[in-house]
């Protein structure tokens, strides 16, 4: 590994001098002044943090890590609210992909290359329990998200009021839908919000939705992959949009 910083204060300062950190390793029990001040600034930047056995640390650096280990972006995140204002001072009609607990690297790569080749705003995702972007997941993209603004959000639901807030339409994916996507109106300030392949879309967010749309399946598989699942809605809104 070669993209961190170790050292609690070396730490501290990257954050404060706005450093595209991914997440920060912290030895599990790790307790002090310096701690709180650290664990305090990860929260208010909403940077994901991982409490790990010291032997984790050790096998990263083996130089004097003082227990915590951050690991640096390859790209900078962007700020949601700066992204959603631009759109719209640019004229365009707003297109965002929300990925709710997405784990999987190589449906985030795909889903990346879609979303950038047709043109969509932003991608958002949770700054827990997903993924990130890592060089794994630029390489799988075709470097698409090296290209395409990248979000992370503390708490998705909040995400969703705010973008409602800003005159957005939110719809999520799910196969729970009386609503077939063919039958929706996408030429509106947009958000779709697909789900973890396991899991969908979470009942919070499924409730949060000004609507829920669903992919026909006519065979006898209950679902799609999810990022076909979100080339063909992407594919669908620029249909609507452009032709």
């Amino acid at each position: 590994m070669k993209n961190f910083i170790f050292g609690i204060h070396s730490v501290i300062e990257a954050i404060k001098a706005n450093k595209a950190i991914d997440k920060v390793m912290i030895r599990e029990n790790l307790k002090g002044e310096t701690i709180s001040e650290l664990t305090n600034l990860l929260k208010d930047n909403n940077t994901p943090i991982q409490y790990v056995p010291l032997e984790k640390l050790n096998r990263t650096t083996s130089s004097n890590h003082q227990g915590v280990i951050a690991i640096i972006s390859p790209v900078e995140y962007f700020n949601l609210e700066d992204i959603v204002i631009s759109t719209f001072e640019s004229g365009k009609t707003p297109i965002f992909i929300i990925l709710d607990n997405l784990t999987d690297v190589r449906n985030f790569g795909a889903i990346a290359r879609t979303a950038e080749c047709a043109g969509i705003d932003a991608i958002i995702i949770p700054s827990k329990n997903s993924v990130s972007i890592t060089p794994d997941s630029i390489k799988t993209s075709s470097g698409a998200l090296a290209r395409i603004p990248v979000c992370r959000e503390n708490n998705l639901t909040d995400t969703l009021i705010l973008l409602q807030q800003m005159g957005i339409k939110v719809i999520a994916a799910t196969e729970k839908a009386s609503k077939v996507i063919y039958e929706e109106d996408m030429n509106t300030p947009i958000a779709i919000v697909l789900g973890s392949e396991d899991k969908g879309v979470s009942g919070q967010l499924l409730r949060k939705a000004d609507v829920l749309v669903k992919i026909p399946i006519y065979g006898n598989t209950d679902s799609l992959n999810v990022s076909v699942a979100a080339g063909i809605i992407i594919y669908e809104v620029q249909r609507q949009r452009n032709f």
